[in-house]
């Protein structure tokens, strides 16, 4: 083993119709995902992300490239490669009719697990359905169905782990636990990647973070390394009492007075110091209560990279 859950090389996937012309959807993607991470996959609609996801999976071919997951060569040994990840899909397809119980044991017949190997009550525990471990799933609500999406995914103890937009339309209660279970899964050495729309998880969830837009590669780094990367950075300042109505601000600084009375001035890192931000604050008159900065989120980091990149 190579220290990487997944190795891509030079990946690409065109689809064609007739008469119609053909679509690149991945455009040669080089990717590596280390071992034990929680690596995140973002991009915006139509970049790439579920091909690249459906490829892995063994449910769709790839043009071109190789991947090799858990160290196996999806061309040399397909079996293998499909037996290492496990993949919870964003749409929820099951069979109404069976139960969770029955859906868990069919996956895991799927997969080649023989019986005494299964781990089908312990899935059950953990993805919280074991009282209905015997209920058709058409009569289980959409966050438990979900959970069960979860569930199907780990029945054959995968090293590799792809949750494909997870907490899409979920409550608040369900997405706790879902990364309640994502975290424990990670804790005892499970490699996550995450695809999500929900940027704060992301940023919140993933050590790492990749970017594809228009089905090229934009960016890949450690998540902290991203947030670094955007320039605009905010001070907010409590004044005591009423601040003045003008404030004479450094080329560049734009100013917001917020409900709560703070004033956020926003600047950009490389051109102004927040120290030249505060002796104008204080020229003003303003007597400081409290001040603190504001870092950059992940969104800033998503559209800056996204919109730089038209499609070709």
């Amino acid at each position: 083993m190579s220290g990487q859950a997944i190795e891509i090389e030079g990946l690409r996937k065109t689809y064609s119709s007739r008469g119609e012309p053909a679509k690149e959807a991945l455009k040669g993607i080089d990717l590596s995902i280390p071992q034990g991470r929680i690596f995140g996959l973002l991009g915006p609609n139509g970049a790439g992300k579920s091909t690249l996801i459906n490829i892995l999976a063994g449910l769709v071919l790839k043009s071109a490239g190789k991947v090799r997951i858990w160290g196996f060569d999806q061309d040399v040994n397909p079996r293998q490669s499909r037996a290492a990840i496990g993949v919870m899909p964003q749409e929820l397809n099951m069979d109404p009719f069976f139960t969770p119980r029955a859906a868990l044991e069919v996956q895991a017949g799927l997969y080649g697990v023989p019986r005494a190997q299964r781990i089908t009550d312990e899935v059950l525990r953990m993805i919280g359905l074991e009282d209905k471990a015997d209920a058709y799933a058409r009569s289980l609500s959409g966050g438990m169905r979900r959970r069960l999406l979860l569930g199907k995914a780990l029945v054959h103890r995968p090293q590799i782990l792809v949750l494909d937009e997870p907490t899409a339309g979920v409550d608040i209660e369900l997405r706790q636990m879902l990364w309640q279970n994502v975290r424990r899964l990670n804790e005892d050495g499970m490699t996550i990647i995450l695809t999500t729309h929900y940027l704060e998880e992301a940023e919140q969830m993933c050590d790492e973070i990749a970017i594809i837009n228009h089905g090229e590669l934009v960016i890949r780094d450690e998540t902290r390394s991203l947030l670094a990367r955007v320039d605009r950075k905010v001070l907010v300042i409590h004044p005591e009492g009423a601040p003045p109505a003008q404030i004479a601000l450094p080329d560049g600084v734009t100013l917001e007075r917020r409900r709560d009375g703070a004033l956020a001035f926003a600047y950009s890192r490389t051109r102004t110091s927040p120290g030249a931000v505060l002796d104008r604050v204080r020229e003003a008159g303003i007597r400081i209560r409290d001040v603190a900065t504001e870092e950059a989120h992940l969104e800033e980091v998503f559209l800056d990279l996204t919109r730089a990149r038209p499609a070709a």
